[in-house]
C-alpha cells in the first residue's frame, strides 16, 4: 500500500474574536441568511501521515470538533495567548479519557509563558484534578508531532514567524500548506518559509486598517508576492459579506468559510 501524502485540512473557524454574527448587532452581514456569513472563532484541523494537529484552541473549539468528527488530536499548535485562540483549552479532556497520553501544546516561549500564568492550574499547580493533561513546549524551531496512537508516525511543523500589532506570533507550515492567522505584517525572513505553497490561508479582516491585522487589499498584495497555488482569506470581521469578497478578488485566491475541506500536498 502506498502511503498517503495529501494534508487534509478542514477550516474549523474563520471569524473575528466576537465571531460572526455579533452579539445584538443589527447589520447586513450579521443579518445575513448566507452560511458562508455565519463565522465562528479561527482554528483549523490537519490530517497528515497519520498525525492530527490541532491550530488554535478558541471558545468555540467544543462546536467546531462536533461539527468536523474530530476523534482524536496528537498536539495543539498554538499562534498566539488571545483569548480567541486558547480558551477552550479545558474542552481537550474528553480526548485524554481513552489515551492518557498527555498531549502537547506548542507556542512561542512569549505566548507559552503567559499560557502557563493564564492557565496556572493546568500547568502549573496541579490544583485540581479535572484538567486536561497537556505538556507545554517553546517553539523555537522546526519539529516534529508524534502520534499518540501510533508513535511511529509523525509529522513536520516549521513554524512562521509573524507580527500581530507590536507582538510577535507564529504561523504554520506543514507540508506544503501554510497558516497565517492574526498577522499584520510578514518579516521578509519568513517569505522564504513559504515558497512552493499549495494552499495558504492568510488573515484578512476587513477594509478598514485595523493596527493588528491586514485589510483584505494588503492580504490580496500579500498572497501575490507569497504566490500560493491557491489562498483562502480568514479572521473575516462582520464587515465583509462573503458573496462581495468572492467577487473581487483574483484568480486563484477566496475567502474561506467555516467547515470548508482542502488539500494539499505533504512533501
Amino acid at each position: 500500500m502506498t502511503e498517503d501524502r495529501t494534508v487534509r485540512i478542514t477550516i474549523l473557524g474563520t471569524g473575528t474574536s466576537t465571531g460572526v454574527p455579533v452579539l445584538n448587532c443589527p447589520c447586513r452581514i450579521c443579518t445575513s441568511d448566507d452560511p458562508k456569513d455565519k463565522r465562528l472563532r479561527c482554528a483549523v484541523f490537519v490530517e497528515a501521515a497519520g498525525v492530527n494537529v490541532l491550530i488554535d484552541i478558541g471558545p468555540d473549539f467544543r462546536q467546531q470538533a462536533f461539527r468536523a468528527g474530530i476523534k482524536h488530536i496528537d498536539a495543539v499548535l498554538v499562534t498566539h495567548h488571545h483569548f480567541d485562540h486558547v480558551v477552550g483549552m479545558d474542552d481537550l479532556r474528553p480526548y485524554l479519557f481513552f489515551n492518557r497520553t498527555p498531549i502537547p501544546l506548542h507556542a512561542e516561549q512569549g505566548s507559552a509563558d503567559t499560557l502557563r500564568a493564564m492557565f496556572g492550574y493546568i500547568f502549573r499547580d496541579g490544583s485540581y484534578p479535572g484538567v486536561p493533561n497537556l505538556e507545554m513546549h517553546d517553539v523555537a524551531g522546526p519539529f516534529d508531532v508524534i502520534s499518540r496512537e501510533q508513535p511511529d508516525h509523525r509529522l513536520r511543523i516549521i513554524p512562521i514567524p509573524v507580527v500581530h500589532g507590536s507582538l510577535d506570533i507564529l504561523g504554520f507550515r506543514i507540508g506544503r500548506f501554510a497558516y497565517l492567522t492574526d498577522v499584520s505584517r510578514i518579516p521578509n525572513a519568513s517569505f522564504g518559509l513559504l515558497k512552493d505553497l499549495d494552499v495558504l490561508v492568510l488573515d484578512a479582516l476587513r477594509d478598514r486598517p485595523h493596527p493588528m491585522h491586514m485589510t483584505i487589499d494588503g492580504a490580496i498584495e500579500v498572497a501575490r508576492r507569497i504566490g500560493a497555488k491557491q489562498t483562502w482569506f480568514t479572521h473575516m470581521s462582520h464587515e465583509v459579506l462573503h458573496s462581495e469578497f468572492e467577487a473581487r478578488v483574483p484568480e486563484g485566491m477566496a475567502p474561506a468559510h467555516d467547515g470548508l475541506v482542502l488539500e494539499a500536498a505533504l512533501d
